[in-house]
């Protein structure tokens, strides 16, 4: 049996009769500056020279800390959203625990890693990453109903319509202490992430958001199922599209370093590593 109890203000992640404590996100807001990496899972991350940016701060997400661990490059964060992952891949779930120095994670992705190591969530930075208006132990609104309930947060940006509901589901949080928006992939997590955490500058790896092409750590034929293809037009463009026009300024800004990125370039910049390190040049 698990469960999330509140104590004296803090946060415990219960398992039977372990308390494991959770940090909260609002702790850690602004707490950072400068250029930070996004490792997602796309074949494209697969060559991209890790070990030459290693002074940066990396952010990894499912399988892709692998990459990180063979570089002996140790990431600030290490995201897990979808339970199905650890699951099917314990090990890299765990080695993502094992090597980041925080871990962010839903309630179920937590108790799966428990289940495959008890130890490993013993003496960790640990946070919770739960959705918007899918709180823990509280009743969801309706997607339109709690996109009207944020639209003077400053927290929480949201799209808000009343003609339609899927633009209610699309919005993004900078500050996870109040959830993340879902767009269907997780580098968009790991983007509010950066920006909850005070990034200026987000270099996004292995985004490429082609599900043909699989993960550069998965072997051809027995990759775990991908929703991409069936969430791109619907959620994942448009999540993207409403963050490059309501988020995306000169304090915040995002880069695709996948040349063959699904995503548009009117949406997302894509640059080269030329590009890259002339923008890196600015936190010398």
């Amino acid at each position: 049996m698990f469960e999330i109890q509140c104590v004296g203000g803090n946060r415990f992640f219960r398992i039977n009769s372990l308390e494991i404590p959770l940090q909260d996100f609002a702790k850690c807001k602004s707490n950072y500056a400068g250029s930070v990496f996004l490792l997602a899972s796309g074949s494209s991350a697969k060559t991209f020279p890790i070990s030459r940016y290693a002074a940066y701060p990396f952010i990894a997400m499912n399988g892709s800390i692998i990459r990180l661990v063979e570089e002996k490059v140790r990431p600030l964060f290490y995201l897990c959203s979808d339970k199905g992952f650890p699951a099917n891949r314990p090990d890299l779930a765990i080695l993502g625990c094992e090597f980041a120095r925080n871990v962010a994670m839903s309630m179920e992705c937590f108790y799966e890693v428990f289940l495959h190591d008890k130890s490993v969530l013993i003496n960790k930075s640990l946070y919770l990453l739960e959705r918007v208006n899918r709180y823990y132990n509280k009743r969801p609104l309706s997607d339109r109903s709690f996109a009207w309930s944020i639209r003077n947060s400053s927290e929480l940006v949201g799209n808000f319509s009343l003609l339609c509901r899927k633009p209610n589901r699309i919005g993004f949080s900078k500050n996870l202490h109040y959830g993340y928006f879902c767009a269907r992939t997780i580098p968009y997590i790991a983007l509010q992430l950066a920006y909850a955490l005070g990034f200026q500058k987000v270099f996004i790896l292995g985004m490429d958001l082609n599900e043909s092409a699989g993960r550069f750590y998965e072997n051809k034929g027995e990759g775990l199922p991908s929703s991409l293809d069936k969430e791109f037009d619907k959620l994942i463009l448009p999540a993207f599209q409403f963050m490059s026009k309501k988020i995306v300024h000169n304090d915040f800004r995002v880069f695709n370093l996948s040349p063959n990125s699904r995503l548009p370039d009117k949406v997302v910049p894509k640059i080269t590593l030329d590009k890259l390190d002339q923008l890196l040049e600015g936190d010398a």
